[in-house]
């Protein structure tokens, strides 16, 4: 499979940090944030990467390049206009090519395996969601999980949207580019069945704060 790495934000929550440096370029442990995403893709056998952005976007394919330093190769979706979620991948799905790929947020950090995930077959599912324990800053979580590893609006305990995630393009049929967020598509999949999903009880965080990545890099360094 192939991935995308989610980059267009702007990083409000992080400013001042993001007012001269996008988000996922932001450094913890000695390396930015979408490095780490990278590098941990790279490990688990996924080489062909796409990387949308927005804001400061230039900065993010001066500092990554064509991916070669990675083992990877990376491409490129700029969004002269910001698109949101679901808008930038529709803008990104020639590039994509596979019937379904990786998605990942670039402003999340976790040690989650990328070789667990695999490829959705639209009859089976348009979605599968990885799902983590609520944090602090969102207690109430976005989904529940059944036991039959399908991700409903109705089960408890509810959790986390990680922000990882395998997606098929059937999800998208329909829908032309434009300003459009993911989760109203999620959210009707999943009504009708079509999403399932697992839970990660590794590390995982939402970096949304200066102070979230000055932890998360002295964590780091003392490792």
């Amino acid at each position: 499979m192939k991935a995308m790495i989610l980059a267009a934000g702007q990083g409000k929550r992080m400013l001042p940090l993001t007012q001269t440096t996008p988000k996922p370029l932001l450094r913890a442990g000695g390396r930015s944030l979408i490095e780490w995403h990278i590098l941990r893709l790279q490990s688990a056998g996924v080489t062909d990467i796409v990387i949308n952005h927005h804001h400061l976007g230039e900065q993010i394919e001066a500092a990554l390049g064509d991916g070669s330093d990675y083992a990877v190769q990376l491409r490129y979706s700029p969004e002269a206009e910001r698109l949101e979620t679901a808008g930038g991948i529709i803008r990104a799905l020639p590039m994509l090519g596979d019937d379904s790929f990786i998605i990942v947020n670039g402003d999340v950090w976790t040690d989650f395996d990328f070789a667990a995930l695999a490829p959705l077959a639209p009859d089976n599912a348009l979605a599968h969601l990885v799902l983590a324990p609520n944090t602090a800053h969102h207690p109430d979580g976005d989904f529940g999980l059944t036991d039959a590893g399908r991700v409903s609006m109705d089960v408890a305990p509810r959790l986390t949207y990680s922000g990882v995630s395998v997606l098929h393009k059937d999800l998208f049929a329909g829908y032309h580019e434009q300003f459009l967020a993911l989760g109203p598509l999620l959210q009707d999949a999943i009504k009708r069945g079509l999403v399932t999903g697992q839970r990660h009880d590794g590390d995982w965080q939402d970096i949304g704060t200066p102070e979230k990545l000055a932890t998360l890099d002295a964590r780091l360094r003392a490792e």
